[in-house]
């Protein structure tokens, strides 16, 4: 067995592959030798210097989210889980060849996920799932508006609001993906320039920021709830708060990076508990913009910055 594996890391902004030493899991952990890894939105920010890794994962080694299988566990972690398939979100670390993680945030994934598909399903799904699940409390029927649709944790979201029976309202830059939305669950696709015509929502998942979001107060439906988790079209927007006063809506927003360990336990017990089964099943996919190896690790990272894909872009080890 090799006793170093290749690693991306950030050295100055760039994008270098390097050795590194093999690590023994401490109590409670798992390694899992990493088959693939999803790009995310904060692996950008982090190569430029913000949004640094929490403490106790690599701080140059980027990646939210990995897939593989597991080779060595620590002290107390159940010995037979060497060798299953699994995914994960991470606070680092998951662009390389092994990551070490807490063993109770392993989510098991059944063989006829393809690796591509799993390297890109943690972090999208499971940040969809939290916001629209555990915190909007999204119900059947409701009407749910989905700022950047066609981006990982979009088509994720769009997919998972379906499943629970929702009215899936998926917004996008340009009509370039309403075809695919609505073949992934969107019961209406419309653009940012658009949103302000639509009957009013019960859910309002912003992925986009001040762009859609300035607009988008204006749909919201009595007692509604608005979720923020990305804010790339802008951090800062002017709220009407008579009109968050008369629909006594509620704005809420969250990252899970840094969450505490144990809540992220729960959070991958409820997945593996409701999303995993669609996965496995096939009522929700994770579609796949782009695949590149680890050496193209930069050319990978140029893809995701760009405007247009829809799904996941992820690196193959």
């Amino acid at each position: 067995m090799s006793e170093t594996f290749r690693a991306v890391t950030i050295s100055d902004g760039e994008l270098v592959l390097t050795d590194r030493d093999c690590a023994t899991p401490s109590a409670g952990q798992a390694v899992v030798a990493v088959a693939a890894a999803g790009l995310n939105a904060a692996d950008l920010l982090q190569r430029r210097g913000f949004y640094p890794a929490p403490p106790g994962w690599p701080t140059d080694i980027p990646g939210l989210e990995c897939a593989g299988t597991v080779v060595r566990v620590g002290e107390g972690v159940d010995p037979s889980l060497v060798g299953q398939r699994v995914a994960a979100i991470v606070g680092g670390g998951g662009q390389a060849g092994e990551c070490v993680l807490p063993a109770s945030h392993l989510l098991h994934l059944p063989e006829s996920v393809e690796w591509a598909s799993a390297g890109g399903f943690a972090e999208a799904f499971t940040t969809a799932y939290d916001a629209l699940v555990r915190q909007a409390n999204l119900q059947a029927g409701e009407r749910v508006a989905i700022s950047g649709a066609a981006g990982g944790v979009g088509v994720a979201a769009v997919q998972l609001a379906s499943a629970l029976g929702a009215h899936v309202v998926a917004v996008t830059r340009d009509e370039t993906h309403h075809s695919a939305l609505r073949e992934l669950g969107a019961s209406e696709c419309v653009t940012v320039d658009t949103v302000a015509q639509c009957a009013p929502v019960n859910v309002i998942l912003e992925l986009v920021g001040a762009a859609h979001l300035s607009v988008a107060q204006r749909i919201l439906a009595p007692k509604s709830r608005v979720v923020v988790i990305g804010v790339g079209g802008g951090g800062r927007v002017e709220i009407d708060l008579l009109g968050v006063m008369a629909t006594r809506a509620t704005i809420t927003g969250s990252t899970l990076r840094a969450r505490p360990s144990e809540e992220k336990a729960e959070i991958a017990a409820a997945m593996q508990r409701d999303v995993v089964p669609l996965l496995a099943n096939g009522t929700v996919r994770v579609p796949i913009a782009g695949t590149y190896s680890l050496e193209d690790a930069a050319a990978a990272y140029d893809t995701f910055g760009q405007p247009g894909k829809l799904g996941k872009i992820v690196l193959l080890t």
